[in-house]
């Protein structure tokens, strides 16, 4: 019951450090005459993902390598499974082209770099650093992209910065910096008691740190994404919903895998055989479903969204099923690879070439 606790409590540290440093850093920034594009595009973004950057750097620190990095992986399955499935079903989301020309290739091309680094067993500091200058670099792209963009795509990001009252001690730059400061301690302890509890809910379940990485703390560190890309499609932003999880599965792998790397000294992030042999394709394959998905008129239809919540649901339970070595654990998978994925990947083919109904959409 402690334990359950403590994963709770640290969990709604995490939401509530990570809106603050949104909030304070958002302010800030205006204050100093940066665009609420770029603002958008980074603080908003990166924000969103600050659970994870806390919790996989807090248990790198901690020892726990596979927390670490089953976190980001993990939280990139559930991002594009879970969290845009659960958006569609509330109603069709609308796929930006910038995102099908864009942001799903260089989703797909970290993905594939990530698997490129891991192949020899871990990712070291050196690995780490490179992911974090390409996250810069990324940064550095989108800014000066920014300053190109039509009325309506600054409309757009604008809308994604969090709406607050203003209020006379909120637009003090005092106040700002101590809502970031604020928000940044919040993600210190909340990640501190979440992966104590996951690391104590691992002994007693008897699975493996990163099976809990892979799943619990990857839900919960996702959480921001949840409500940022479930609230958008409520309120009718369903591009914003989008673009909301494609940009931090970028942003995990870059930036919070980068981070992660650089504070893992010498001795690296080791990666599990398991996760290479089998967890990062997964990743990769949700990335690549995107891109056909996405095509096919343009938007994620709820049908395309149940599938996902579905595909999730079946990727935990093997999780399960594997880490209990269940008797069902074959015929789950026998199931799956032969008769599943091969019924999603010709019901893909069929709607990527029927003709659509309603003609292309223009851009």
């Amino acid at each position: 019951m402690q334990n359950a606790l403590l994963f709770a409590a640290g969990l709604v540290a995490l939401v509530i450090g990570a809106s603050l440093l949104v909030r304070g850093a958002s302010k800030l920034a205006l204050s100093f005459g940066i665009s609420p594009l770029v603002v958008g595009l980074t603080v908003v973004a990166f924000g969103t993902s600050a659970p994870e950057v806390a919790v996989s750097v807090g248990a790198v620190l901690d020892g726990k390598t596979d927390i670490a990095i089953g976190n980001v992986v993990g939280s990139n399955i559930f991002n594009v499974l879970f969290i845009l499935g659960i958006s569609a079903l509330i109603t069709p989301l609308i796929v930006n082209v910038q995102l099908i020309r864009q942001e799903v290739p260089i989703m797909i091309g970290a993905s594939l770099l990530l698997l490129a680094l891991g192949l020899d067993g871990k990712l070291s500091m050196w690995d780490g650093g490179f992911l974090a200058v390409l996250m810069v670099v990324y940064t550095v792209f989108l800014v000066v992209q920014s300053r190109r963009a039509t009325a309506a795509e600054i409309e757009a990001a604008c809308a994604e910065i969090p709406k607050v009252d203003r209020k006379a001690w909120d637009d003090n730059i005092a106040a700002q910096i101590a809502l970031i400061a604020a928000g940044l301690a919040a993600l210190v302890f909340g990640s501190d008691w979440l992966v104590g509890a996951s690391i104590a809910f691992a002994k007693a379940l008897g699975v493996s740190d990163l099976v809990i990485g892979l799943t619990i703390v990857a839900a919960g560190t996702s959480m921001p994404e949840v409500a940022t890309s479930i609230a958008a499609a409520l309120k009718g932003e369903r591009d914003i919903a989008v673009g909301n999880v494609v940009g931090s599965n970028t942003f995990n792998i870059l930036g919070c895998l980068g981070l992660s790397g650089l504070v893992s000294g010498d001795l690296g992030l080791a990666m599990a055989p398991s996760l290479l042999s089998f967890d990062i394709w997964v990743m990769l394959a949700v990335a690549l479903a995107c891109l056909p998905i996405f095509i096919t008129g343009r938007e994620i239809a709820r049908w395309e969204g149940g599938v996902f919540v579905a595909y999730y649901c079946a990727y935990v339970a093997y999780l399960i099923l594997a880490a209990q070595q269940h008797d069902a654990l074959p015929t789950f998978s026998t199931a799956m690879l032969s008769f599943v994925v091969p019924i999603t990947i010709v019901t893909l083919v069929v709607v990527i070439l029927k003709p659509s109904s309603s003609g292309a959409r223009s851009d």
